[in-house]
């Protein structure tokens, strides 16, 4: 609905259209008019009766939403999730990473005893949507070691900007060495991965609750998930998504392998048995046994 007004959107199409001269609008008029107006989407003029946290944002696919943006820290060594946050979507990822990672030391801090309290390593990896010359200098100056991808912004100005160039320099320079692609590339396969599992196979593209407490225990609740399937693979070796059937498929291989063994050795007839059997009248009803090959095979799916 119009934050000033409070009308809807289509009886705010439908003033249009009477403003513009059209007495009786039909549908197909309202969409025509709506398709040529621009900047029709902006949050400052717009709301959602039901959830006002949420944000009209733009999709990969070129659509509009009403969204949250979900956001989440993860350990490189280990691959567990160690903070989410649920910000607005209207925010791009400069302004959502400080939060994340003060939430990632709070989390970090609660499950650690007070005294020896271990916070965030002093090295920060994140792609390119996170990279500005402030959040670079704002990690630096805190002590943090970034590899943030940088993207191509072609040649830049820094009059009067000495401390951020060194910090963005700096940043580029580790990202194009040896440690800095091996951290990038296992940043791509952990936090992605990641963001696989919860979202794209755990269904959490879309949600119908409200609000951002209900929404962020929600999500609290697959990442969770997440990491226990994390611990379940360190004590026992199983609880990846296809895990169980791997096992059952290797369970099932080995028991035909052992079949076909001992078929081999105990059935197998004798080369007398077999002129003997020659002599033998043919019966009239004969029984074949014909066992087909049985493959196995295991499938992942790269989550």
């Amino acid at each position: 609905m119009r934050r000033d007004t409070g009308e809807s959107y289509q009886a705010f199409l439908t003033t249009l259209a009477q403003v513009s001269g059209i007495e009786t609008p039909t549908r197909a008029d309202l969409a025509r008019l709506d398709r040529k107006r621009k900047k029709k989407g902006a949050n400052k003029d717009w709301t959602s009766p039901a959830d006002p946290y949420a944000k009209i944002t733009k999709m990969k696919d070129g659509r509009t939403h009403l969204a949250h943006k979900a956001e989440h820290a993860v350990d490189l060594d280990t691959g567990a999730i160690v903070a989410v946050t649920i910000q607005g979507a209207d925010k791009g990822d400069t302004h959502t990473l400080p939060e994340t990672l003060a939430e990632a030391v709070e989390q970090l801090d609660q499950v650690t005893d007070a005294d020896e309290p271990v916070g965030l390593a002093d090295e920060v990896v994140a792609d390119k949507g996170c990279h500005s010359r402030a959040v670079v200098l704002e990690l630096s100056t805190n002590g943090f070691r970034t590899y943030i991808s940088e993207p191509d912004r072609g040649e830049q100005s820094w009059t009067d900007q000495e401390d951020a160039r060194d910090a963005v320099y700096g940043n580029r320079r580790r990202i194009r060495g040896d440690r800095g692609k091996r951290l990038l590339r296992r940043r791509g396969e952990r936090v992605e991965r990641s963001f696989a599992h919860t979202y794209e196979t755990g269904g959490m593209r879309r949600t119908h609750l409200r609000g951002t407490t209900n929404i962020l225990k929600r999500v609290l609740l697959h990442t969770s998930g997440f990491n226990l399937g994390l611990v379940m693979r360190r004590l026992i070796g199983v609880g990846t998504p296809r895990g169980l059937q791997g096992r059952l498929a290797a369970s099932i291989a080995a028991l035909v392998t052992l079949y076909r063994a001992i078929a081999g050795v105990v059935i197998a007839p004798s080369a007398a048995c077999r002129d003997r059997d020659r002599l033998r009248p043919v019966p009239l009803r004969q029984m074949t046994l014909q066992v087909g090959r049985l493959t196995i095979g295991t499938c992942t799916t790269g989550c």
